[in-house]
């Protein structure tokens, strides 16, 4: 499934997962601290979606603008991470109670964004990009 060439570092530990464009770095915890297999992957995959938005790649403007936790831009990357990562989940053949985590996450940053009224098509097309970015398709 996965043909992510020139993709960033991943490491494994802490207790929370995090992509950080200035190292070009995924941090996940480890797999058992997850409640299951598809919970894990589809945390990685919202991490890897995030790293498509690295300069060097789709280049969303990641890591040149700091942006605050619920501002209308990091909700819009917060919501084609997730896109991209139900995508990849699909692809995978991860499970629908792990779809239907995502899709209640997405309503959550959704709602943030009001004010756009085609929010979701825009990160849905986003998100689709950078999960062909990810398989290489």
């Amino acid at each position: 499934m996965c043909g992510y060439r020139d993709g960033p570092t991943i490491e494994h530990g802490g207790g929370r997962a995090f992509y950080l464009p200035s190292t070009d770095g995924v941090r996940i915890p480890e797999p058992g601290r997850f409640e299951n297999a598809e919970s894990h992957y589809a945390t990685l995959f919202h991490e890897l979606v995030h790293s498509t938005g690295h300069r060097k790649r789709l280049d969303r403007g990641l890591g040149r603008a700091l942006r605050p936790f619920g501002s209308p831009d990091y909700s819009k990357e917060e919501l084609v991470a997730e896109m991209g990562a139900a995508f990849l989940a699909a692809v995978a053949g991860i499970s629908s109670p792990t779809i239907e985590q995502s899709a209640a996450y997405i309503d959550g940053w959704r709602s943030v964004l009001r004010a756009d009224k085609k929010i979701v098509i825009k990160a849905a097309r986003e998100g689709q990009k950078a999960a062909d970015w990810i398989r290489q398709s």
